[in-house]
């Protein structure tokens, strides 16, 4: 009965997995089928033995930390493998007892029924390509938060920067002029100030790094067109597609707004209609990324001699997406603010609307060989 389904749900642990099987039917059993070891090659085993029942195999398990090299695995042997999301796995009230038994049975019944919802699993290069802008944003999240604490042990010692703009040259130089009262203290003012270079060197070879290897990737196309728009740099537009992947596999630029939870929750019931704050349901990466660019549209509506240079070689119909967005945007931005709303509600809806017009972008770059 080669027809004759089975689906077999994985809860997936650093050095183990726990594998649970529900046989074909609304009625059809579920059994545990017992804990391996976390390896690919005992992973295989198991594999081995189901193929050899002649049935067409279901697997599941749940996106974390041990990412996406289980379903590479199994799809490189022409299985059938899904990646569902853990927040949107369904939880029946009044649940007492958890274990990873259970959960793998549960993995397998949810996947018969259909009621998971599976994630977008990027190709290797495509995740290649996010670690490296990921790791620009954490070295970034490093230096923030080592100048924070040079200044926070400057101003427990009663020293005060009076001058302009902290971190510009002006103050570098008045950094390196400090004498702390002890020797133990100008030691770790030397060491916060190292830490700190350390870090922006750590910045700037990464972002040479992924103004390098760009060029290479296959969806480098879009990311080109994307900075055709005021605000988006290469490090926006590089971490907008790593990790959203193709913006062409959203149908409409409102599934890709909900996808980032950019859109407003509610909450309503019959002729109540009642309105919150944004979802927050989708990748945080980008809806950081994305509200960052969206400060520069507080300004009037310009094409800068940057912007112009960006826009070079791309399609005369991608610059007149990127000066529509920038007309609309702008002008939003002063009617937001001229009606009272703050700053961050305003930032908010404009990138919003920001990554519908990125959508509409990448609908006219033509897909890349082998997409």
């Amino acid at each position: 009965m080669t027809n004759y389904s089975i689906f077999i749900g994985m809860d997936v642990h650093k050095n183990s997995i726990d594998i649970a099987i529900a046989e074909e039917g609304r009625k059809g059993q579920i059994r545990h089928y017992g804990k391996i070891d976390g390896t690919l090659a005992a992973l295989d085993k198991v594999v081995r033995r189901l193929v050899s029942t002649d049935k067409k195999l279901h697997f599941v398990y749940e996106a974390g930390p041990c990412g996406y090299e289980i379903y590479r695995h199994l799809a490189a042997q022409g299985l059938d493998c899904s990646v569902v999301a853990p927040s949107r796995i369904p939880k029946p009230s009044g649940k007492q007892i958890k274990n990873d038994r259970r959960d793998a049975m549960m993995l397998a019944r949810l996947h018969r029924s259909g009621d998971l919802t599976a994630v977008y699993v990027p190709r290797a290069e495509d995740e290649a390509i996010r670690d490296l802008t990921r790791a620009r944003e954490d070295t970034k999240g490093d230096e923030k938060r080592s100048k924070q604490r040079l200044l926070s042990f400057l101003l427990r010692n009663g020293i005060r920067y009076t001058g302009g703009s902290p971190w510009s040259k002006a103050h570098i130089r008045w950094l390196s002029d400090i004498k702390m009262p002890h020797r133990s203290q100008q030691v770790v003012l030397q060491e916060y100030i190292g830490t700190v270079n350390q870090c922006k060197e750590r910045v700037q070879r990464l972002t040479e790094q992924i103004q390098q290897l760009l060029p290479d990737w296959q969806l480098f196309p879009i990311v080109q067109a994307l900075q055709s728009m005021r605000g988006v740099s290469t490090i926006v537009a590089a971490t907008t597609v790593a990790e959203i992947g193709d913006l062409k596999r959203f149908h409409t630029p409102s599934e890709l707004m909900s996808y980032l939870g950019l859109v407003p929750s509610e909450h309503s019931s019959g002729q109540k209609t009642k309105r919150g704050s944004i979802t927050k349901a989708g990748n945080g990466h980008v809806r950081r990324i994305l509200a960052e660019a969206a400060w520069s549209y507080r300004l009037p509506a310009r094409v800068s001699r940057a912007l112009l240079k960006r826009q070079e070689d791309l399609s005369e119909s991608v610059c007149d997406i990127a000066w529509k967005a920038q007309l609309r945007l702008c002008s939003r931005y002063r009617h937001l603010w001229n009606k009272g709303k703050a700053k961050q509600v305003i930032v908010t809806a404009i990138a919003r609307e920001l990554c519908g017009f990125m959508w509409a972008i990448a609908n006219e770059i033509e897909a890349p060989a082998n997409a």
